[in-house]
């Protein structure tokens, strides 16, 4: 495992910090909120029911009073009255008509009324708070119908018992309030919990795991299948680390085949350097034939050699930056043509319609890897071809115009599978051939990007491949001609 990696088993979270912690605190903490919303008008409403109650009784006592034959009670009854109710005084009024019930010692003054049958909510909550804070010694009025009857009650009384009621009442609310809170916490951190913590643990574990070893083979973690978001951001995270994991494998196979590559390539070069000092020698013969093919002998090989230094330096660096000058895209295909090596019997025939006086300014070695890749490629899939009556024909033609030219490099084979399609100019992935690497499009590619042109296949053909290479004038691209300049002792006076 890589030093630089976290070690998921050193990876906690304090009890505190946890967001199952978190998420019970905060369910707390909103239950405990909503209930001190609904308390705060429910002490309100207990006060004006506490007033109601004592309202009645006191109705009640009254309506039988005022029944008496006598006018008068005697001061055992009114007592009684009095501290049934907890008034210091009563009276009923009837038809407009006040009259007096019961009175015990009045109070100098009167601090407050309450009309319990028309009060505003606010006023009872702020009426409601008074009486538990400041309340205890206030005498308070207290008016009402006795039930649905037209007869009014009227009551004064002290706030204390009042007050200790309503403090008994929060009391009560409060230790309700907290259990309910409570309990609702623990109900919603287990539904949540089960929803999503539990899946989220799960996808934080599966994530640091696949951190701390992506190729191991249990690396990537199954998950559950379900349908919601924790379910889709499951099957993203596991497809997700499987295409990184089949990268990392690639790009080992790649590190690993660059090493490679390079070792065969340093002892390859060696050889090669020894190959052109005996080609050196050839060009001294005077045999016809030596000195016809002595010089491309030569050129392959200096060739040979200057791919060999490259595929050294590629981890260094880039292709090199092209190397454009003025060039007669003419030779460049004639050379192609030649390395393509197609015997005189053999049924893959080869045309170029490119002009001898088409010039553009390119790399041409680069130029000649471009066209050769391409028309190798070409050739080796007609070579493939096992109908005996098909035409093989590789074509290569070239137009310009004031801002662009169009090299094409056409054949008549047996086209790209799907395969290549998706993947064209794809390194190790482009392939049309089953041991083919897809190199030589993707280094085509590569080579025609560095000119500042482009390259691309055309579609909808149903026999063979097309490609296109554009360069445009000036980068690349076709240079300019001089116009033709008459000598001055031709010129007429």
């Amino acid at each position: 495992m890589s030093a630089d990696v976290a070690d998921t088993s050193k990876i906690k979270v304090s009890a505190t910090r946890s967001l199952s912690s978190k998420l019970l605190g905060l369910t707390i903490v909103f239950v405990l909120i909503a209930e001190v919303l609904m308390f705060v008008p429910s002490v309100a409403n207990f006060r004006i029911e506490w007033l109601k109650e004592r309202l009645n009784t006191a109705g009640a006592a009254s309506v039988l009073i005022s029944t008496e034959t006598s006018a008068d009670l005697s001061r055992a009854a009114q007592d009684e009255v009095l501290m049934a109710t907890g008034a210091k005084a009563i009276a009923l009024r009837t038809d407009g008509t006040a009259r007096l019930v019961v009175v015990a010692e009045m109070p100098p003054q009167v601090d407050d009324m309450v009309n319990v049958d028309n009060f505003s909510p606010f006023d009872a909550i702020a009426d409601a708070f008074d009486t538990m804070i400041f309340g205890g010694d206030k005498a308070l009025r207290v008016v009402g119908k006795i039930g649905d009857s037209e007869q009014i009650i009227e009551m004064v009384l002290n706030d204390d018992k009042l007050r200790d009621a309503m403090l008994i009442y929060a009391r009560n609310v409060a230790i309700i309030s907290l259990l309910i809170s409570v309990f609702t916490a623990l109900l919603v951190f287990l539904a949540i919990n089960r929803i999503m913590i539990r899946p989220a643990r799960a996808i934080t574990r599966s994530m640091l795991k696949f951190a701390a070893d992506p190729s191991a083979p249990d690396a990537v973690t199954e998950f559950e299948d379900r349908n919601d978001e924790m379910g889709i951001a499951a099957r993203e995270l596991i497809t997700m680390q499987r295409q990184l994991q089949n990268t990392l494998r690639s790009q080992k196979r790649l590190a690993d085949l660059g090493l490679a590559v390079s070792k065969i390539n340093h002892d390859m070069r060696n050889i090669l350097a020894s190959a052109q000092l005996m080609s050196d020698m050839l060009a001294d013969s005077d045999d016809p034939a030596v000195k016809r093919f002595g010089p491309k002998i030569i050129r392959t090989l200096d060739r040979a050699v200057n791919y060999t230094n490259d595929v050294l330096s590629y981890g260094k660096a880039q292709e090199q930056s092209p190397q454009r000058r003025r060039i007669a895209l003419a030779s460049v295909v004639e050379d192609v043509r030649d390395h393509l090596g197609i015997a005189v019997d053999e049924d893959v025939a080869f045309s170029s319609t490119v002009g001898g006086d088409f010039e553009i300014d390119a790399d041409p070695e680069q130029l000649f890897r471009i066209l050769h890749n391409l028309c190798r490629n070409a050739v080796q899939a007609m070579r493939d071809d096992q109908m005996p009556s098909s035409i093989k024909r590789l074509d290569i033609s070239a137009t310009k115009n004031e801002t662009n030219i169009t090299i094409n490099v056409e054949d008549t084979g047996p086209g790209l599978p799907q395969k290549a399609l998706d993947n064209l100019f794809s390194a190790f992935k482009g392939s049309a051939r089953h041991n083919g690497t897809g190199l030589g499009l993707a280094i085509a590619h590569e080579l025609i990007t560095a000119h500042g042109g482009s390259i691309n296949l055309r579609e909808g053909r149903t026999v063979g491949t097309h490609f296109e290479i554009h360069l445009p004038v000036g980068k690349g691209g076709m240079m300019p001609k001089k116009e033709p300049q008459m000598p001055a002792d031709s010129v007429e006076n």
